[in-house]
């Protein structure tokens, strides 16, 4: 018997134009998809109502009770199907992901510099039914419309007329179906969908010498600009996080039926979060889903795909957007001249605009699917996060002592901002801090530049 777990996000069940604003600042690190548990992630590439779909598995069983169950709105053909490379969904969730800067005060005695700093800101066949499969398959209401091997997957697209039916064929092929399973299933029965139902072929895989599940890529046409992840909460122990990752032609995407938020940005934190910006992201990442009653969505990025500042990890190139499903570059009007094969995206106007978002959900507070829509925003938004170092060196004028004054109080409002974000207690925050004196310089220990960055 195979048994159903979500995997991919909320897809998958499982079975037996306007002006830049320069941030700036040293990029020090930042916060991925691999800082959550139970993290799925999804990408869509949509341009009309085109649309490239890649499920990422990060399953670690036994493959032979691997299966996945993807609503689709369409019949899927063979040549639609694709087995992608992990590697660059990863890439992108590294130039997408929230980070940390920082920057290094100028001597206070230097005015000039100090007050301009502080201005800145075919197809083999399937395993899934015998030769009476399809009759069994058909009294029970369920239609085996095709089915397909690609790569290490056995792939069966099926349609159904009532959920029971569905539930029967599933049970007896031998998936363990989770308690509510079969209301969710029918709901997208009504909806006309068809089912993508993928499992491992061993034998495929075995001659790929594959060590884990490559994504799965399916591309279609539709009006719906929707992500259908109920099913990934039918047996889930406990919420769920779900990053989407939407290439687009025109600009920034957002829920229309769940509120998009922003998450907070740009907040000077204390020093030590260099040691801890993994602890320090989840944590206000937990505080903000608590703030608006896990009933969010929440934007993390949203820029250009031609350059970043600072960036988190170089833009993708024409090959890795490709990849992805983003067909139209260099195609005419797009915006933009295309990129040379294998190059990286060099700064300036592209045809890619990328959108991340991140939400944790569940049944209770996540009963739809996610409804998407393109708008006309090409601003840019990034989760960002700034460290302020101290002078260090030498500091003898006048301006020197309300420098000291100034640093002190920054450093209590550091303290103050990080347990607003993350609800941590500020007594602690303090304790961690290194408070400079509001009277006099702090001494530097004559070792302190012989390992930088100790």
């Amino acid at each position: 018997m195979k048994r159903f777990i979500p995997i991919a996000a909320a897809l998958t069940l499982l079975a037996h134009t306007s002006s830049a604003l320069a941030f700036c600042g040293f990029y020090v690190a930042k916060a991925d998809t691999e800082l959550f548990n139970d993290a799925s992630k999804v990408v869509i590439t949509r341009n009309d109502d085109k649309t490239v779909l890649t499920m990422v598995n990060d399953y670690r069983g036994d493959p032979t009770e691997f299966a996945m169950v993807v609503p689709v709105p369409t019949f899927i053909e063979r040549g639609q199907i694709h087995v992608g490379n992990k590697a660059t969904v990863e890439h992108l969730d590294a130039y997408t992901a929230p980070r940390l800067v920082e920057y290094f005060d100028p001597d206070p005695c230097n005015l000039r510099v100090y007050e301009s700093l502080a201005m800145q800101g075919g197809s083999a066949p399937s395993t899934f039914a015998d030769s009476d499969g399809g009759a069994r398959a058909k009294s029970l209401g369920v239609t085996i419309e095709a089915e397909y091997t690609v790569g290490e997957y056995d792939i069966v697209i099926l349609s159904a007329k009532q959920s029971d039916g569905l539930e029967t064929w599933l049970v007896e092929s031998g998936y363990r179906i989770p308690k509510g399973a079969s209301k969710v299933l029918g709901s997208y029965i009504k909806q006309q969908m068809r089912f993508f139902v993928a499992k491992v072929n061993l034998e495929e895989q075995a001659k790929l010498g594959a060590t884990f599940l490559r994504p799965l890529q399916v591309a279609y046409e539709t009006p719906k600009f929707m992500l259908p992840i109920r099913l990934g909460t039918v047996n889930a122990d406990g919420p769920q996080e779900l990053f989407v990752f939407v290439l687009t032609q025109k600009g920034r995407v957002e829920t229309t039926n769940y509120r998009t938020v922003r998450l907070p940005t740009g907040q000077d934190v204390p020093l030590f979060v260099k040691d801890e910006f993994g602890d320090f992201y989840k944590g206000l990442f937990a505080a903000q889903v608590k703030k608006h009653d896990m009933k969010a969505v929440f934007l993390e990025y949203a820029w250009n795909m031609g350059w970043c500042d600072p960036c988190a990890a170089d833009p993708l190139s024409h090959d890795e957007l490709r990849e992805l499903g983003v067909f139209w570059l260099g195609q005419q009007g797009g915006g933009g001249g295309p990129i040379p094969r294998g190059r990286v995206a060099q700064p300036g106007p592209q045809q890619v605009y990328v959108t991340r978002l991140h939400v944790r959900y569940d049944a209770d507070h996540f009963p739809d699917d996610l409804v998407f829509q393109e708008t006309g925003d090409t601003s840019n938004f990034q989760g960002r996060y700034v460290l302020r170092h101290p002078w260090k060196g030498e500091a003898k004028c006048e301006q020197a002592t309300s420098y000291w004054q100034n640093v002190r109080k920054r450093q209590e409002t550091e303290a103050t901002t990080l347990a607003s974000l993350t609800g941590w207690d500020v007594g602690d925050i303090r304790k961690k801090i290194n408070f400079v004196s509001a009277e006099s310089p702090p001494v530097q220990k004559w070792w302190e530049n012989i390992w930088p960055g100790q």
